[in-house]
């Protein structure tokens, strides 16, 4: 299954994709990449069981949307689901000790005023899914985390995925963060009102007088400024006027792979004084430091197909066609792992976290080796067969995570003793500079 997130996206796919997709959706088995070292796989899924492990983006509430219409009796999710991206046996299979589902609605949606009603839709969806599963519950604070995790059930938070869905409206952000929002995309793939994103046109060269407005409300409210997807001065700006942690919930490293989406050295220098997590994405484009190349060459091919050919159907016909002979590089466990290690470098252990943004079942749209939610494990092993220490990858698997969120909690229970909601209602023309 390609996913609406793609195919709206229009990101680049292998032609022959369907065939894939088709073989898992009839349950034929694909190669799950390189094994480990059976010790340190071992070793890796003990400190993961213990961190506990937190990925902090994962695209299953829209999967259930796609599929069904959201109608959950059609699953079984006690059982691996072939056409889902993730199930309850393969997240126990993974190790994952707290997940954050993603609220995601097309940014096109805020030219139409859609946005609101199809966020709650996923809203809706994501809280029937998580209370209806015994085996996972519903997590607001850091110490939800710890203990549901104690308890053996996997903890559940919502992250929102783009800032177009509350309609510059504050008070939408605050029933959001009342449904159990604990971070909110500041944009996704299209700028919007108040902020810049990583992959449209500059407009605003970051964020407006409104757009801080909104940071300081979600400071207020303890929910945290989620950068990945905005531009480089939309990432600098909320670090600017931010008083918590801010979190990248899938992003890597620009200076291995030069996507716009990933983030650049001197963003990730500001992370120790704000103490903030990047938290690393395993989806292909991402993470191979080919793919830039790969994506000019792409252009360039595209380009001499629209001076030679007249039609629609015709020019989509020949970049398949180059696109078959040309596979993109998808880059590995390794490649994800040089994240990693860049990350580190720049900003410090204590600022790496894991956000690997699953999103559709399809064999090829993630890093080799890091296929679906069963394989957190195999990363782990390879930072540990690089000299991580047991503390390094408890941080990362974690850790880390937990600590940004406390620092979050605390700032908040600072700012509403002092600071009144954020109300701009009737007074837009006001604040929407």
């Amino acid at each position: 299954m390609i996913s609406r997130r793609r195919f709206l996206e229009q990101t680049t796919r292998v032609a022959g994709s369907a065939v894939l997709a088709d073989s898992v959706l009839a349950g034929v088995s694909v190669a799950e990449g390189p094994a480990a070292d059976p010790k340190l796989l071992e070793r890796a899924k003990a400190l993961l069981q213990k961190a506990p492990l937190i990925d902090t983006h994962n695209d299953l509430p829209t999967m259930f949307l796609e599929t069904k219409a959201g109608d959950l009796t059609s699953f079984d999710m006690s059982k691996v689901q072939a056409t889902l991206c993730a199930d309850i046996p393969r997240l126990r299979e993974g190790r994952i000790g707290a997940q954050y589902w993603s609220v995601w609605v097309d940014s096109a949606t805020q030219k139409s005023h859609m946005a609101l009603h199809e966020a709650v839709r996923e809203f809706d969806v994501a809280l029937r899914f998580v209370h209806n599963q015994p085996e996972l519950e519903q997590a607001r604070t850091a110490d939800d985390i710890e203990r549901i995790h104690q308890t053996g059930r996997i903890a559940c938070l919502l992250g929102i995925e783009g800032g177009h869905m509350i309609e510059n409206s504050p008070a939408v952000l605050r029933i959001f963060y009342e449904l159990g929002a604990r971070y909110m995309t500041l944009t996704h793939w299209d700028n919007i009102d108040w902020a810049d994103a990583a992959t449209d046109r500059p407009q605003l060269y970051g964020l407006t007088e409104f757009g801080e407005k909104v940071v300081r409300e979600m400071n207020r409210l303890g929910m945290f400024a989620d950068l990945s997807h905005v531009s480089p001065d939309t990432m600098r700006d909320t670090l600017r006027v931010t008083r918590a942690p801010v979190i990248f919930s899938h992003s890597n490293a620009f200076a291995i792979a030069a996507h716009p989406r990933c983030v650049p050295d001197d963003v990730l220098g500001l992370l120790p004084a704000n103490g903030g997590v990047v938290h690393v994405n395993f989806i292909r484009e991402f993470v191979s430091p080919l793919n830039s190349a790969w994506q000019e060459k792409r252009t360039a091919a595209l380009k001499s197909l629209h001076a030679r050919l007249d039609t629609d159907d015709a020019i989509a016909k020949g970049i398949a066609a180059w696109e078959k002979a040309n596979v993109p590089p998808r880059g590995s466990i390794s490649d994800v792992a040089d994240h990693i290690d860049h990350i580190r470098k720049v900003a410090g252990v204590e600022h790496v976290g894991i956000g690997a943004d699953f999103d559709d079942v399809l064999p090829d749209s993630m890093a080799e080796g890091l296929e679906n939610v069963t394989r957190y494990p195999y990363l782990f092993a390879e930072l540990l067969r690089r000299g991580y220490s047991d503390d390094d990858v408890l941080k990362i698997a974690g850790r880390n995570h937990l600590r940004a969120i406390r620092q979050m909690e605390t700032v908040a229970a600072e700012l509403r003793k002092t600071e009144a909601p954020l109300i701009t209602e009737g007074r837009l023309g006001e604040w929407k500079k």
